[in-house]
């Protein structure tokens, strides 16, 4: 065998290895950074707080804990899809650093890593931890405590504890949605929950990097509470004066109402040059500031138009998906999206011949939210009580016998 042949089988066993450790290899689909690697550190407190819980807040905040409680936030270790995604991805400690960002929150304290990367911490008890607290996931210090200081909108020395002025709520959001990195091989080299990079992208911006992201002032423009956190007026303590405050709501994905705010629709028959007919529909992303939908990959929208007869029988029909497709293994790579970027229009349309039905006829249009996909669904082992799916729009036109 000639030298060129015997390079040549070597590189191609080589290749052949890598590809197959490419596929076996732990899946760390973020770069741990040095702002996220271990929880939020609670051994300064304030002197007025004993616990941290929630409901030593509700004691002087009751409005902004009577929201809290309806929200995901609240939910953020109890949920019982993170729970089996959590378990079947084997339980990492990273992922507590934000579904329980306070330390206390968590049974191990991370002394410090065996391995570079930072997913392997090194890990003691926790003399701290409270149990009742980690139920409250997303809880009120995990956002207002910091460096033994409450964090607010607005400073006051004189209150109960002195609250520092935040200079900017939106880099609160940043400290568990942007998940990032320049690795070639991360997946999330912009954040997972879409609403820092995405909405660059989103509006043409076609690179951009963590730091920037985390040092200049695209952090005043990201319009994070603006949208999720909205305002209102009214007294921070009781008996106070009233206020602009934001409030504590992070309405998304899982909220129906929500998605819908996002989106503009249009639905109605379009005339044709010949003796066809042709249903549009039109979606419009007038709401999110990112992409529609946004989120993790699971996240989709799902289009249908049917045409139907008086029994219901589905004739014929168009369906499109809404969705981010990843390759993840041996490379991740986005193969395509088809995601509504920011302030962008799409048309679907059936299109039909009248002559070759018979009877009344109607069309229906479909356009529904999924949490998740189905086929993770089912990987994972997760048997849902809530629906994981909803819709966001349904409309049915009769098709009248006579073009209008």
């Amino acid at each position: 065998m000639s030298k060129k042949s015997t390079l040549i089988s070597i590189l191609l066993v080589a290749l052949t290895l890598f590809l197959g450790w490419r596929f076996v290899r732990p899946m760390n689909i973020f770069e741990v950074s040095p702002a996220f690697e271990r929880p939020v550190a609670t051994d300064q407190l304030p002197a007025l707080f004993k616990t941290l819980r929630a409901e030593e807040c509700a004691s002087c905040h009751g409005d902004f804990y009577a929201e809290w409680r309806t929200t995901i936030h609240s939910q953020a270790w109890t949920d019982p899809y993170f729970q089996v995604d959590w378990r079947y991805d084997d339980e990492q400690q990273i992922c507590k650093n934000c579904h329980t960002p306070l330390d206390r929150q968590q049974e191990y304290r991370v002394l410090g890593f065996n391995d570079r990367q930072k997913w392997d911490p090194v890990l003691a008890p926790n003399p701290d931890f409270d149990v009742k607290l980690q139920q409250e996931g997303v809880t009120c210090a995990a956002c207002h405590l910091r460096d033994g200081f409450i964090l607010g909108t607005y400073g006051v020395e004189n209150a109960p504890h002195p609250v520092r002025k935040l200079d900017n709520p939106n880099r609160i959001c940043l400290g568990c949605h942007v998940v990032s990195g320049d690795r070639w091989d991360t997946f999330f080299r912009f954040p997972p929950c879409g609403t820092v990079a995405e909405i660059q992208t989103s509006q043409g911006v076609k690179s951009v990097k963590q730091m920037d992201i985390l040092t200049t002032e695209t952090v005043d423009a990201l319009g994070c509470v603006g949208c999720h956190m909205p305002l209102t007026q009214r007294p921070i303590v009781p008996g106070g004066e009233p206020r602009s405050v934001r409030r504590h709501l992070w309405r998304g994905g899982h909220d129906p109402q929500m998605v819908r705010s996002g989106l503009a629709f249009n639905f109605e028959e379009v005339l044709t040059d010949d003796d066809s007919r042709r249903f549009e529909l039109t979606l419009t992303n007038v709401g999110a500031a990112h992409y529609l939908p946004t989120g993790t990959p699971d996240r989709h929208l799902t289009v249908k138009l049917q045409l139907k007869n008086r029994d219901d029988k589905v004739l014929k029909q168009e369906s499109h998906s809404l969705k981010r497709t990843v390759m993840w293994r041996p490379f991740i790579v986005d193969l395509w999206d088809t995601r509504l970027a920011h302030n962008e229009t799409r048309r679907y349309s059936l299109e039909f011949s009248l002559g070759e039905q018979d009877g009344p006829l109607t069309v229906e249009a479909e356009v529904r939210y999924h949490l998740m996909d189905e086929k993770r669904r089912q990987r994972i082992g997760y048997q849902n009580k809530d629906p994981i799916a909803f819709d966001v729009f349904r409309k049915r036109l009769v098709v009248t016998q006579a073009k209008t």
